[in-house]
């Protein structure tokens, strides 16, 4: 299939083959018939994209303050590499569009393949078919109305501003901006008994706006506005006012507090600045309210991703209620979209349409893409790569985002044979295709699980499903490289545990410190088996409670997300298997476990104290590590340097930060070319992950834990 995408380096569009997308569990795959171009959002993408560097980084300040930042703890050549891999990276475009179910996943209950469907997010993207989730579809009853009902989420925008402002049955509003989402809030006003006013500075829009519904909109540019509002009003002011304009201009704030009446409401659904002068705001009494996007539901990943809906009882109108909302207006000719669609083009031809609102060489208001739903799709892409056909490692990968792209792929190119790679979003598995020199690229990881041609696989996916990629891996006779951590709970891990040892294969984790250059060092040094002390020290910051990594269900949280890491590290430094474990956790109003102190007791008389804090400086360094051992000590300062302290002082200083990505990569393909044990032992990958549990475990239960 084909998937609109552009560079973000230079802003290059391209109609590129990709593999479908996944169908997750509650999700719905559809072959698009119909797809919106959003002239505002999608027109400053594509405008920023086509910037200069220099311009880039004016327009987007806040995402170069985060690149300083990394460049500071990773280095200036690290974050090059990382920034470069994000530009170079094609990007999807679009988030209305309409079509045909060809496939649901396994709990949706509400779609059956052949149904019609309106869809939004950002998954609904400018493609031959895509995958969206079951909040953000909506079926479509009449077929002849598929066109105008691909406009269901920009539809649903204009409804939520039209429901934040709350008017009842022969009340007023004015819009500001008769742009797409202002023409749509017209008539849904209309719809709604509401007698609307609109106003834009295009008289090409007033005009179409007129067109439509008669006289009732006006130019700003005419110096009697403000006084035919009034006459209007009966010179009390408007109700409402919903500003759906785009401007850098605090106009349209300042206008709707001149125009409104005392006690009214203003909406904001466009992009505009929110700063203005006090007196009419303060003296009228004014609600200034934000509108966000196409309603409850939006930004909430258990709504959007997971299919939890919010009862109807104590949510009525959600995002994905507008949306049907919406559609049957549409279906009921209620609302008449057809007048709005200005330009249509063929998919083939969709950069003509970005070339049209890029230029502004004609006017335009609503810009649609069609697409050739009788050709043949294919859901596989494939290329033949022959430089390394001899190698003994062929490799597939299940999961492609950017840790694996930035850490696990470099150090594999051109060292064993990618055979295929399997990611959930089509433009990801298609650029890592062409990046790495992979032969296929797909989104069904069975594909990649089946093929007798791939050895090997790497799994670097979201942590809820490295189990039960782990265990398919395994039953397939694959070496198995998964990213921490191996599994999300005890009986996952008794299940892997069990199947590995009735296997012949490699299983590594990516614990990647126990391979960083002053690690290795600390072992040579230290290596009579002599009891140590590990004081370890992570100034792990601050994650957001609704980022995927606390999601219980997906993340699992930090613990089993992230501190399994340093668990496993202190177990390698011991030199022993944990025996013994006692945690405390700092009381937080979210109730995360991302702050606190895990004491460990090891076979051999060890000790180590982990101090994984959430609420530091961003200054300090993330990690600091402390090893005591037979008069001598060292201390690791980020990976960065090492101080050794025996009978004189030693410093060791890194170019640049090295936590053993590289080595842990080389290893484990060294290990299966020449058939040596792996490089971590299983019984000290089950001992770490194990202990990660107990850790939870102990909190919990506020008690001391003997494995």
């Amino acid at each position: 299939m084909k998937q609109l995408t552009q560079s973000l380096k230079d802003g290059a569009m391209q109609l590129l083959d990709t593999p479908f997308p996944s169908v997750s569990t509650n999700s719905i795959l559809i072959r698009n018939y119909y797809s919106v171009i959003s002239a505002g959002t999608e027109g400053k993408t594509v405008k920023d994209a086509r910037l200069s560097y220099i311009g880039k980084a004016k327009a987007r300040q806040e995402e170069v303050k985060k690149v300083i930042n990394l460049a500071k703890s990773q280095g200036i050549a690290d974050t090059y590499k990382t920034v470069m891999n994000k530009l170079d990276s094609p990007s999807p475009l679009g988030y209305s569009c309409a079509g045909e179910v060809i496939e649901v996943g396994t709990d949706v209950k509400n779609f059956k393949v052949g149904d019609l469907a309106a869809c939004g997010g950002a998954s609904a993207v400018h493609s031959e078919v895509v995958s969206v989730p079951i909040n953000l579809a909506v079926k479509i009853k009449s077929p002849e109305f598929i066109k105008e009902s691909s406009f269901a989420t920009i539809g649903a925008i204009a409804m939520q501003g039209v429901r934040r402002a709350d008017l009842k049955l022969g009340e007023n509003c004015v819009v500001i901006g008769l742009g797409l989402i202002g023409q749509i809030t017209m008539q849904l006003l209309i719809a709604s008994g509401v007698e609307p006013i609109g106003i834009d500075i295009d008289n090409n829009k007033v005009e179409l706006a007129n067109n439509l519904l008669g006289n009732i909109s006006y130019s700003r540019n005419r110096t009697d506005l403000e006084e035919i509002i009034l006459e209007k009003t009966n010179g009390y002011g408007v109700d409402s006012i919903i500003i759906t304009a785009a401007s850098s201009s605090s106009d349209p704030i300042e206008l709707a507090g001149r125009i409104a009446r005392k006690k009214g409401k203003v909406v904001i659904v466009g992009a505009v600045p929110t700063g203005f002068n006090r007196a009419n705001y303060y003296k009228k009494e004014l609600d200034l309210l934000m509108s966000s996007s196409y309603g409850p539901g939006r930004y909430d990943s258990n709504y959007e991703d997971k299919g939890i809906d919010y009862p109807i009882g104590y949510v009525r109108w959600t995002e994905n209620r507008n949306m049907e909302s919406f559609v049957r207006l549409v279906e009921n000719k209620k609302i008449n979209i057809s007048p709005l669609i200005s330009h249509e083009f063929d998919f083939e031809n969709a950069k003509d349409a970005y070339d049209l609102i890029i230029s502004k060489k004609e006017p335009f208001t609503g810009i649609i893409l069609k697409y050739d739903t009788k050709k043949s799709l294919s859901k596989k892409v494939s290329f033949e790569h022959k430089e390394i056909e001899k190698a003994r490692v062929s490799v597939g990968f299940i999961g492609a985002g950017s840790f694996a792209q930035n850490f696990l792929l470099p150090n594999l190119k051109q060292k064993v044979l990618l055979k295929g790679v399997s990611t959930s979003r089509s433009n990801t598995s298609r650029n890592v295709l062409d990046k790495y020199g992979f032969s296929y690229s797909t989104s069904n990881s069975g594909d990649i699980l089946e093929d007798s041609a791939i050895n090997t696989i790497f799994i670097a996916t979201r942590h809820n499903l490295h189990a039960s990629l782990v265990i398919d891996a395994l039953a397939h006779n694959k070496h198995i490289f998964v990213e921490k951590p191996l599994c999300m709970n005890e009986s996952e891990l008794q299940e892997i545990s069990k199947l590995y040892n009735t296997k012949n294969n490699h299983l590594m984790v990516g614990f990647n410190r126990r391979f960083s250059p002053h690690i290795q060092k600390v072992n040579q040094l230290f290596k009579d088996d002599l009891p140590k002390a590990i004081n370890y020290r992570i100034n792990a910051g601050n994650v957001p409670i609704d980022h995927w990594v606390n999601d219980p269900e997906i993340g699992g949280g930090r613990i089993i997300g992230e501190v399994c890491h340093f668990i496993d590290l202190c177990q390698f430094i011991a030199g022993a298997k944990i025996n013994n474990i006692h945690a405390n956790n700092m009381s937080t109003a979210n109730n995360l476990f991302d702050t606190l102190v895990i004491n460990l007791g090891f076979e051999n008389g060890s000790t180590a104290s982990i101090s994984y804090f959430s609420n530091g400086s961003k200054l300090l360094s993330k990690e600091y590590l402390e090893i005591f051992y037979a008069g001598s000590s060292a201390i690791i300062d980020d990976f960065k340097t090492i101080n050794i302290y025996g009978s004189k002082k030693e410093k060791l200083k890194l170019s640049k930060q090295d936590k053993g990505h590289a080595e842990e990569v080389k290893q484990f393909v060294n290990s299966i070319e020449n058939g040596l044990p792996q490089p971590i032992p299983f019984e000290e990958i089950y001992n770490s992950t194990l202990a990660t549990f107990k850790v939870i475990e102990s909190i919990e239960n506020r008690q001391s834990i003997i494995i």
